[in-house]
């Protein structure tokens, strides 16, 4: 009981001292509450709504998670020009004309309350609040602010769809020229090695064959002719005569047209139209039609020659006439084997570029159809960047929704008056017995028997306590009843002082809750 009671009269002795702390801060908490500005909070909801047409169907080119998405408009609605703005136009600040914008913005941000929620299989809201002195005011900038976000969603969408299209003209554009380069260098090589294609390589071949089969033709008959021709001067010179028995009756003329017609044909199966020796026999043989015409319009010229041949020698006649038309077909087939030499040459040198102009070719089909692959996907996806453009213009994708309006707040919702006095009191309260504990424990001097004992190891036999005298009590009352009444009397007076010649007090606690991101 002794210990009990010593602490008892020091809490009874320091009691004073703890009040005019408590007084003071209780009065500081007090005041500051009673003199806050009333705050108006006024709220806005939005939702991030789906798309309205299946994905299934047609796809928006926007993909955008919701979150992203909130958090995206979040950051660009706080934005320093922005906050600066509205805050100018609707004079939305007290005091605002005393501001630096730096405060400004801060104070706009201290105000300004967003909070997103979303989940698996849930909507996902953004729930925005703001926070001002007047109901009108709270209202308006959450007006403004849903006007900043819906504008910003419905210019962000639509740019990203527009941007996306555009980029996908362009690109089909430029595959599309491309592919007009590429398909030119395909034409314009086939076109320089038109004798040397894959494609015509059987052709070649066929015609390779053909005319190699023509030429050991042509040397055969070029022999046998030569041969021919060696026997009729071998018979003439050891008989004098030829053997006339199965000469035909036909003149030479004919028989030389004849002839000629058997290798004009020949050379048809071979050569072309324009070809020079079609063109040699077609004029040979026109030439003998019109001797052949000649002779027989004109008697007297046969008979003219009838009587001539008489006077030549026949069999010598037969014999010229016979080597002449076996010269004259010599010539021919050596002409026509000379052009298949030709032919075959050429022929044989296209063949042997044909594999080089195969993988030349094979190069550039293959550059061709990469672009032509990469053109397509780039049609397709055109299409669909069209259709997502349509979508967004339309504003049947994604979007951003209110589902609940701004609205003026009927009373204010803060502050709390009686609370914070409370929370002010009850911290009054506490720091006046912290100063109690604190004072105790920093005091080390002697005050009972037992810190004798304690501090000195004596135990005395009998303790005097001090006692004043009536004066003195008197004197300690009269002291800390003025020390009471000063504080009392100094604390309104600061709070006046202040409030008066600096600023006023609600403005610096206003001011001080935005720096310590306190409202209310």
């Amino acid at each position: 009981m002794t210990t009990i009671h010593y602490y008892f009269s020091i809490i009874v002795r320091r009691l004073p001292l703890a009040l005019i702390v408590a007084g003071l801060i209780s009065g500081f908490a007090i005041t500051a509450a009673m003199t806050l500005p009333p705050a108006y909070v006024s709220q806005t909801r939005l939702v991030v709504e789906s798309s309205q047409i299946p994905g299934d169907l047609a796809e928006s080119t926007v993909q955008l998670p919701p979150e992203e998405q909130l958090q995206l408009f979040e950051t660009r609605l706080l934005t320093r020009n922005n906050l600066l703005d509205i805050a100018k136009r609707l004079n939305v600040l007290d005091d605002q004309e005393n501001m630096n914008p730096d405060q400004i913005v801060d104070g706009m941000r201290a105000r300004t309350k967003i909070r997103s929620s979303s989940g698996r299989n849930k909507a996902t809201l953004m729930t925005m609040s703001f926070e001002a002195s007047q109901a009108q005011k709270a209202a308006a900038v959450l007006n403004e602010y849903l006007t900043l976000i819906l504008q910003e969603d419905a210019q962000f969408r639509s740019d990203r769809a527009s941007q996306t299209q555009e980029f996908f003209e362009q690109e089909v554009a430029r595959l599309g020229a491309e592919l007009d380069i590429q398909s030119a260098r395909i034409l314009k090589f086939k076109s320089e090695n038109a004798d040397a294609l894959p494609e015509n390589q059987n052709y070649l071949r066929s015609q390779q064959s053909s005319l190699q089969d023509r030429q050991l033709q042509l040397d055969r008959e070029i022999t046998n002719l030569r041969e021919q021709r060696l026997r009729l001067e071998q018979m003439y010179e050891a008989t004098g005569r030829l053997d006339t028995t199965t000469r035909d009756l036909r003149s030479s003329e004919e028989v030389k047209l004849e002839e000629l017609k058997d290798d004009l044909a020949e050379a048809r199966l071979v050569f072309s139209e324009q070809h020079p020796t079609v063109k040699l026999l077609s004029a040979r043989i026109s030439q003998l039609e019109e001797t052949i015409r000649a002779k027989q319009n004109d008697p007297s010229g046969d008979e003219t020659a009838a009587q001539a041949s008489e006077e030549i020698d026949p069999a010598r006649a037969m014999l010229d006439l016979q080597l002449g038309e076996i010269d004259t077909r010599t010539q021919l087939l050596e002409e026509q084997k000379t052009a298949i030499d030709e032919e075959l040459a050429r022929i044989t040198d296209g063949l042997s570029r044909t594999p080089a102009n195969a993988i030349a070719i094979a190069a550039l089909q293959r550059d061709f159809e990469n672009v032509q692959n990469q053109y397509n996907g780039a049609v397709a996806r055109l299409a669909k960047a069209s259709t997502g453009e349509r979508i967004e213009t339309l504003s049947r994708g994604q979007r951003v929704t209110v589902i609940e309006q701004p609205a003026v707040p009927s009373q204010p919702t803060k502050p709390n008056r009686v609370l914070l006095s409370a929370m002010g009191v009850a911290a009054g309260l506490g720091a006046g017995g912290a100063l109690i504990v604190l004072l105790e424990l920093l005091n080390t001097s002697v005050r009972r028997p037992e810190d004798l004992v304690n501090k000195l190891g004596i135990t005395p036999i009998v303790t005097i306590p001090y006692l004043r005298t009536r004066k003195q009590k008197a004197m300690r009352r009269m002291r800390l009843l003025m020390a009471i009444l000063l504080v009392c009397a100094l604390i309104p007076a600061m709070l006046y002082g202040v409030h008066t010649y600096y600023k006023p007090l609600d403005l610096i606690a206003d001011r001080i809750m935005d720096k310590i991101g306190f409202r209310g």
